[in-house]
């Protein structure tokens, strides 16, 4: 049997939207914020549509509690600003307003149409990517400018009802990821939306349509032209999320970990078995720690992810005649200036793991005062963690980790009082409010 042209079945979604009734698809006002209700209020008073739309709908649905609030209107940037004084216009590539609330932000877009209506300078395409998207149009055509299924429904505020262009609802009840359009050409529009496949796949419990995942491993090579402040963005997503171990599987499957961290996936495809147990571990650990609502950091992660490119290096530095502590920071350099062409990191992030590594090599040292001294250092309980993880992975590290254990117990006031220490140096560090 000929397997189905995605052209034809991309034409058999343009249809009539179907209109799901509020008797029917469970949405509950009092589940969405009331600043989001006030702003669709208010554009809805004064002419405009106005809808709540993407991942809102999305989650409501599933019976899931929002992150955000995004809200898509026939109003124009400069005309949503002229009714709220709280508003900000971001954005060239998208142009969008943030409507304020102390911290909470509600994001509301123009509806966009096909770069084919485009006058000068609204839309602007490279290469099949889209550079600038401030083509604006009707709900009709908005619809066919997200990226899935899942995250094309539209909640009017008018009679309570989800507008459905596309199959969506059907989409939410098999479980399913559907890319909209002919996925190699949406893949083209924005590589990172197949980063944003496999984050809503592992967040939502879904399977990606097999249309829409059989062209990312051979696209996958279009991420390195996405800057890498922006992967960096899509890193914090990623891993940050509470699903790190199974978002780290998934990316390999695809080909998408080697564009986020090329060095780390050379090792692992020379069969090193230790850093895959070390990140298997490091991601179950950062899982572990935000579901039970404790402190994590990207750093701890970077350390985990850089930390066998950066000790091969440093043997080799060694082997050359370097001190070992010489040898780490040389490859420390090396390895992160490489790790930022593909995902940039924040400085502070960077520093930290250097610190972190730094101190592997210090907690070996445990004669005289050196170690009371090292109990006061601002990264020592990242260093000694650190040192556990390596342990777990298969490190011959039992007796050194043990030792640390014991000697903490020791020492707890010493561990106290240069907790608090560092505490109100951070708090002085802190820029004062303006009155």
């Amino acid at each position: 049997m000929e397997s189905p042209n995605p052209k034809a079945v991309v034409t058999q979604l343009v249809r009539k939207p179907q209109i799901i009734p509020s008797s029917e698809h469970g949405i509950c006002r009092a589940d969405i914020s009331e600043n989001a209700l006030k702003v669709l209020y208010r554009l809805k008073n004064a002419g405009y549509g106005a809808y709540l739309v993407g991942g809102g709908v999305r989650d409501l649905l599933l019976g899931l509690k929002p992150k955000d609030f995004d809200l898509a209107t026939d109003a124009h940037p400069e005309q949503i600003r002229e009714l709220f004084r709280n508003c900000r216009l971001i954005g060239r590539r998208f142009r969008l307003a943030h409507v304020h609330f102390g911290r909470e932000i509600i994001e509301v877009s123009t509806f966009r149409a096909s770069h084919n209506d485009a006058t000068a300078g609204e839309g602007h395409e490279e290469d099949g990517r889209i550079i600038r998207d401030n083509v604006y149009g009707k709900l009709d055509d908005d619809v066919w400018r997200r990226d899935f299924t899942v995250n094309a429904l539209y909640y009017n505020i008018e009679d309570d009802s989800v507008v459905d262009y596309v199959g969506g609802i059907q989409d939410i009840r098999d479980r399913q990821l559907r890319l909209l359009g002919i996925p190699e050409d949406r893949y083209r529009e924005d590589p990172v939306r197949m980063l944003r496949a496999v984050r809503f796949a592992i967040k939502l419990g879904f399977e990606i349509h097999p249309i829409s995942r059989q062209p990312i491993r051979d696209l996958a090579p279009l991420l390195e032209d996405i800057p890498a402040a922006r992967l960096f963005e899509e890193f914090l997503k990623l891993f940050m999320s509470g699903h790190s171990a199974e978002t780290y599987s998934l990316l390999r499957e695809y080909g998408l970990f080697a564009i986020l961290f090329p060095q780390t996936e050379e090792m692992l495809c020379h069969g090193n078995e230790y850093i895959h147990k070390l990140l298997t571990s490091a991601f179950k650990n950062t899982d572990k720690r935000l579901a039970e609502d404790k402190p994590v950091t990207p750093a701890f992660l970077l350390a985990a992810l850089l930390w066998v490119p950066v000790r091969n290096l440093a043997n080799d530095h060694e082997s050359n005649g370097l001190s070992e502590m010489d040898a780490i920071h040389l490859a420390s350099d090396a390895v992160i200036s490489h790790q930022i062409r593909s995902t940039s990191m924040p400085r502070r992030f960077t520093h930290m793991a250097r610190e972190i590594w730094a101190l592997q090599t210090r907690l070996k040292n445990r004669r005289g005062k050196r170690p009371l001294r090292l109990l006061t250092h601002q990264r020592f309980r990242a260093a000694y963690d650190f040192l556990l993880l390596r342990e777990e992975a298969g490190e011959d590290l039992q007796e050194l980790a043990e030792w640390w254990t014991k000697f903490q117990q020791e020492h707890m006031e010493v561990l106290l009082a240069a907790k608090k220490e560092h505490l109100k140096k951070r708090l002085r560090r802190r820029p004062k409010r303006s009155r």
